[in-house]
């Protein structure tokens, strides 16, 4: 498990964030990256490495892909950018 701390303060205050990834995951980078170029903080859990919490993501969605993105208790199976941003409540850029 990687915690990946603020440089800045986000304009606006975000709830906890947990990416259930993989190291081989395209989508997993662009979810992390994305976050990262925002400052916002999250927790980067590698399923690959981790059963229990594979199992963990498994029981939170009911399937097995990642990245699947954990938005203070809200789900986001795979990147999505604007589901993203609405559970931050954050703009589309």
């Amino acid at each position: 498990m990687i915690s990946h701390p603020m440089q800045t303060t986000p304009a606006v205050k975000v709830p906890p964030i947990t990416i259930y990834s993989t190291p081989t995951c395209g989508y997993c980078h662009m979810a992390k990256e994305y976050l990262t170029s925002k400052n916002i903080p999250f927790t980067d859990i590698d399923v690959s490495a981790d059963r229990a919490k594979a199992q963990e993501m498994i029981t939170k969605t009911g399937q097995m892909g990642v990245p699947v993105i954990d938005v203070g208790g809200k789900i986001i199976i795979g990147f999505d950018k604007r589901k993203l941003d609405e559970y931050l409540g954050l703009g589309n850029d």
